[in-house]
């Protein structure tokens, strides 16, 4: 009889089917110094995309990894930026900057790849770009190096985007 009603219960947690990937860049153990000694917690980067165009990143914090990891995926869909993608690449060049770190984001022919390093290719690839060429110049923390390849990104415009910004037609542009 016990097998029977095995059969027929409810799974303890319904696992959500996700559209996003998300990728853990780092984690870091802070310290807070109190009067008390101190207090360790841990921080964690993470990026979320769906490579169709969507992307964010956030920080989370708390007392325990897998904690800090839910609260920095929550955060980063939550600042989701759309990106457009075309052909795999870029519209056009571009440089992001965010404090001492500047990323210069350059568009390839098909086929040639990611072609950069460290956390701006997880940014890339969760975006779904399959051909960017990009230097890191300066600070290369990664959590400078995902802001100033977000705010890069951000700025990026198609020929369709900048004519009716215009007020043109593309062929006018």
């Amino acid at each position: 009889m016990a097998q029977e009603q095995q059969k027929f219960r409810k799974p303890r947690r319904v696992e959500e089917k996700d559209e996003f990937d998300k990728k853990m860049l780092g984690i870091r153990r802070v310290a807070k110094v109190v009067k008390g000694g101190r207090t360790l917690r841990f921080s964690a980067l993470v990026v979320v995309g769906d490579h169709k165009g969507r992307v964010g990143m956030g920080i989370g914090k708390a007392k325990e990894v897998p904690m800090a990891i839910e609260k920095a995926t929550k955060q980063a869909k939550k600042t989701l930026i759309t990106v457009p993608v075309l052909d795999g690449t870029i519209p056009h060049e571009t440089v992001g900057k965010f404090t001492r770190t500047s990323v210069k984001m350059l568009p390839s022919k098909q086929g040639a790849g990611l072609i950069c390093g460290g956390a701006a290719r997880t940014v890339f690839e969760l975006a779904g770009y399959t051909d960017v060429t990009a230097k890191i110049y300066g600070s290369t923390d990664k959590i400078n190096v995902v802001k100033a390849t977000l705010n890069g990104l951000k700025g990026l415009r198609t020929k369709e985007q900048v004519a009716a910004l215009r007020g043109k037609a593309v062929e006018e542009i």
